[in-house]
């Protein structure tokens, strides 16, 4: 997944090195659309959007609703996102089977998109995998900078994208929760990936008021 520019012949040069908005959107000047440099089509959203999205939701369907439907809408953001991505990518790296490449390589290839697009950046950790769990550091989240620090997290768009993603590259079904976010004070944002059982008593620590690191060592030891 990279930009496309267009030589002098008209065959179409690839870059992996896109660092400037004009390298990785084009917007037609008189439609005002955006699309990424592979074709998808974008949209420019403010932070006020994006907490008014979280705050009606809240108010139409309730506070728990509200997060399963967060929590839905990330993962199949990422299930249908690695639809285009998956073929792309291996018919741009020679016809390479995405599960024959390296992991850290199709994660970076796949995230860098969304960094810039403004989705802040990320971390990811395999250290406590044999206990069936991935841990995902987030930084800058436009959710929970988005809104006010509540002391709870807020990123379960973000939960779902990470669920998903996982979901897909293990061909198994991987579930994701929020247990540190910067609206409850954190400079970063962190998330576990695993199966139900440990999102499940994930989720019972968190609700305790455990921290990241208690979570992690609650499960891991």
């Amino acid at each position: 997944m990279s930009p496309v520019s267009v030589d002098g012949g008209g065959s179409k040069k690839i870059r992996h090195n896109y660092y400037d908005p004009e390298d990785f959107f084009e917007t037609d000047p008189e439609t005002g659309v955006i699309r990424r440099h592979d074709g998808q089509r974008c949209v420019a959203i403010s932070e006020d959007f994006v907490a008014s999205l979280l705050a009606g939701t809240a108010q139409e369907v309730g506070e728990e609703a509200a997060r399963a439907i967060l929590y839905q809408t990330g993962v199949r953001w990422a299930l249908e996102d690695m639809k285009n991505f998956q073929p792309n990518m291996e018919k741009e790296f020679g016809n390479v089977k995405l599960s024959e490449m390296h992991l850290r390589f199709v994660l970076e290839t796949w995230w860098w998109p969304l960094t810039t697009q403004g989705w802040g950046g990320w971390n990811y950790d395999f250290a406590a995998r044999s206990s069936g769990i991935i841990t995902v550091d987030l930084y800058d989240s436009v959710i929970a900078q988005s809104l006010e620090r509540l002391g709870k997290p807020v990123c379960y768009w973000y939960a779902g994208l990470f669920g998903g993603l996982f979901t897909h590259l293990s061909k198994r079904e991987l579930n994701s929760i929020e247990i540190q976010c910067y609206a409850s004070g954190h400079d970063v944002c962190r998330f576990m990936v695993g199966a139900d059982k440990r999102i499940n008593a994930a989720a019972f620590w968190v609700e305790e008021g455990a921290t990241a690191d208690e979570i992690l060592g609650n499960l891991t030891a």
